[in-house]
């Protein structure tokens, strides 16, 4: 790396770190201090003989009297505030030469996991054993939520301030490589979710080392924005695009989820998100690598072809696709719901055109939202119906599975599952898991009330929940409720099966599998249909969120079975093996049609001997 401890093949340890803003300093490996020499630019370097991996270390600022550590550490072992530690990345040795990495338009299905609650343990090693049941369930990539260090006990990751260490929380960096290696040997992907929009507030010793680290120019959600267009702003540049490369090079990771780029702020010609994801793809080599990107407006630019003018990323967060299925799954619409009625209309439109706002006005925002982008792959759209935020969101953390009846739930299951787009479930949302996940964040004393009041009034947006006691983040009983419950996917086999077959489906129907095209065509307010063409086969999917739909007579042509064929049920979210009522094709042999209450329905056109 340009900067940081390098261990050289001949032993000692290179170390060398970008500082133009104090006047004097030092480095300080195992107690010793060491002069370092002045580059060009602000850097600065030493080469200590004594030096290993292991050794721990800091620079003193104009004769502070604590050494500071490196910002560009891979592992801090007392956390934020201690020394840094050399590391040796060349000294695993890894068993995936052979793994191609993650191309987006394969067909992926991602699997939003936070280390620290993904077991009771909170280990890299004990999710690493967890491995084999997703592959089990027809997961495909795993979107690790974010592990740079940062202080305290317990977290989500979003206040990071050394972003190349591992946090030491979960286990070792080499434990973090361990993970990733056991999945790739089953044949799973990893991402990284990283967050560049802002750093958190405790622990960054950044603007210690140079002052342009940050502006305040731009206004950010979460205190200053990272500068990266403004003076100085090329190291910082550099720093963030090496992170983005560090990763994949040295933790073989497959790529990148980008947290809030609506956040990332850069006038340049050239914009930071396009330039790390470049990097990223180059410190890859012969795999592929893929980057998404969470963007509250969902830009459309951010998924375009460098030569386009877009940013050159493999996918966006669908969010409008989870606000209205949470609309129709909850029946609320409070807060950033209201712009949704999780209608069969809307819900048909996520599916034929993606994002539902690509320009018009938002009523709740008070301007238009979005950018057109009716021409995007579907593969682009990063779907689901849970994620970290949108659960914590519910105040008490709650579940879908205890927010709406599992029956129209089963029903949203089956269109995410089935339906275009790459989905993505958050970790437990396949055996239907009841612990909640809340808001959490071990902060000292000052910080931690001025953190619960700001999301004390976060929640305040939704009418019915201001007034409640929530769980209080800065708690560690809060922290420790959200431990998922593996005994649950014991008890509730059925939601495990109902994941499993859906993914199956999507992965060996010789229509679903794609390639395929689509249309598609409004039932009633909450029921509506999906044709699926593929080559000389067709699939329909029935999805009715509400209650049932016999009408007299149909003249709806998408309904009508290819010629010489007819329609057969091969699939529905009513099977008891899911705790359904029955299986009722929505066809009855005098070929009427009646479309069950919160019911989906999958059907395959077959020859009329078949039928």
């Amino acid at each position: 790396m340009p900067i940081g401890a390098e261990p050289q093949p001949a032993g000692g340890v290179h170390f060398r770190v970008w500082a133009p803003l104090p006047a004097r300093l030092a480095l300080v490996v195992d107690g010793v201090e060491h002069e370092l020499a002045v580059e060009d630019g602000g850097y600065r370097s030493a080469f200590v003989r004594e030096a290993r991996p292991g050794s721990r270390y800091g620079f003193r600022l104009d004769g502070r009297p604590t050494p500071l550590p490196d910002p560009a550490s891979r592992l801090q072992p007392d956390g934020p505030h201690g020394l840094s530690a050399v590391v040796d990345p060349a000294a695993y040795r890894w068993s995936d030469d052979a793994w191609p990495g993650v191309r987006g338009e394969d067909g992926h299905v991602v699997y939003e996991m936070h280390v620290g609650t993904f077991t009771p343990e909170g280990t890299y090693a004990a999710a690493a054993a967890k491995l084999p049941l997703l592959k089990d369930v027809g997961i495909t990539v795993v979107e690790l939520m974010p592990v740079a260090e940062f202080c305290g006990r317990f977290g989500w990751g979003y206040d990071g301030v050394d972003l190349f260490a591992p946090t030491r929380l979960y286990g070792t960096p080499d434990d973090l490589r361990a993970f990733v290696d056991t999945a790739h040997r089953l044949g799973l992907g990893v991402i990284l979710d990283v967050v560049y929009n802002h750093f958190g507030p405790d622990g960054n010793y950044l603007p210690c080392f140079s002052d342009t680290y940050l502006t305040d120019r731009y206004p950010n959600e979460w205190g200053d924005a990272i500068n990266f267009d403004g003076p100085g702003s090329a190291p910082v540049r550099e720093f963030v695009r090496e992170n983005a490369a560090y990763w994949v090079r040295e933790f073989h990771l497959d790529g990148l989820r980008l947290d809030a780029t609506q956040q990332i702020f850069d006038a340049s010609p050239t914009h930071i998100v396009a330039e790390l994801t470049a990097a990223a793809r180059a410190a890859a080599g012969r795999r592929h690598v893929f980057v998404v990107a969470e963007n509250e407006p969902q830009e459309a630019r951010l998924v375009r072809p460098v030569e386009e003018g877009g940013y050159g990323l493999d996918g966006v967060w669908h969010e409008d696709l989870h606000h209205t299925a949470h609309v129709a799954l909850t029946g609320r619409a409070e807060a950033y719901y209201s712009d949704y009625t999780g209608s069969a209309r809307e819900l048909l439109a996520c599916v034929k055109h993606g994002f539902l706002y690509q320009g018009q006005r938002s009523a709740w925002q008070k301007k238009p939202r979005g950018m057109p982008a009716l021409d995007l792959p579907a593969h682009r759209r990063i779907t689901f119906l849970e994620n970290h935020d949108q659960v914590a969101n519910s105040a008490f953390g709650l579940r879908l599975v205890d927010l709406g009846d599992r029956a129209r739930l089963r029903v949203l299951t089956a269109l995410l599952l089935l339906g275009p787009g790459t989905p993505m479930l958050f970790q437990g949302q396949e055996f239907a898991a009841t612990t909640p996940f809340l808001y959490f964040a071990d902060h000292k004393p000052d910080l931690a009330t001025a953190v619960e009041t700001g999301r004390r009034e976060f929640i305040s947006q939704f009418p019915s929940v201001a007034a409640v006691e929530t769980d209080r983040p800065g708690l560690e009983a809060t922290f420790r409720k959200c431990a998922l419950d593996w005994s649950e996917r014991d008890r509730h086999a059925w939601a495990v099966a109902l994941h499993r077959d859906l993914l199956t489906l999507r992965r060996t129907d010789p229509v679903l599998a794609g390639p395929y095209r689509l249309d598609g065509a409004v039932l009633s307010d909450e029921a509506f249909l999906v044709r699926f063409f593929g080559a000389g086969d067709e699939r329909l999917l029935i999805v009715n969120t509400g209650r049932e739909v016999a009408w007299r007579i149909w003249p709806e042509p998408l309904l009508a079975p290819p010629a010489d064929r007819t329609w057969r049920l091969v699939w529905s979210s009513e099977d008891p093996a899911y705790g359904g009522e029955g299986a009722v094709s929505p066809l009855a042999a005098d070929g009427s049609w009646r479309f069950p209450g919160r019911t989906a329905a999958l059907l395959a056109a077959v020859p009329d001997s078949a039928a």
